[in-house]
């Protein structure tokens, strides 16, 4: 990528997307094939760039909060899923409305 797109992806991208994907995308890859690495790989991914957006648009105490609210998602969709006996679509499905609201609001909401 050029250092145009990549501008393009910072200013245009909304962090909330990533950030659904790797949580909810992951799941599915991992339920899918079997190979939950390789829905880990996805919720990395995922984490990474959200973070990177996170970051580049709100500093890196602001990235560093969402990227724990995003891990705590994760764990909490396994609670809601194996401790409370949810189903796991649904568990994941919450988790990740909220880290993506949580995204908008925090980072990608425009000004008013």
């Amino acid at each position: 990528m050029t250092t145009s797109t990549l501008a393009r992806v910072r200013s245009r991208l909304p962090s909330a997307v990533p950030a659904a994907i790797g949580l909810a995308v992951g799941f599915g890859i991992a339920q899918a094939t079997g190979v939950r690495a390789l829905g880990g790989a996805v919720l990395a991914a995922g984490g990474l760039v959200a973070g990177w957006l996170w970051w580049s648009r709100r500093g890196a105490a602001v990235a560093a909060a969402l990227a724990v609210a995003y891990l705590a998602a994760f764990a909490l969709a396994h609670v809601l899923a194996l401790g409370l006996g949810w189903p796991a679509w649904l568990a994941v499905g919450l988790v990740t409305a909220a880290v993506a609201a949580l995204s908008w609001v925090v980072v990608d909401r425009p000004a008013a």
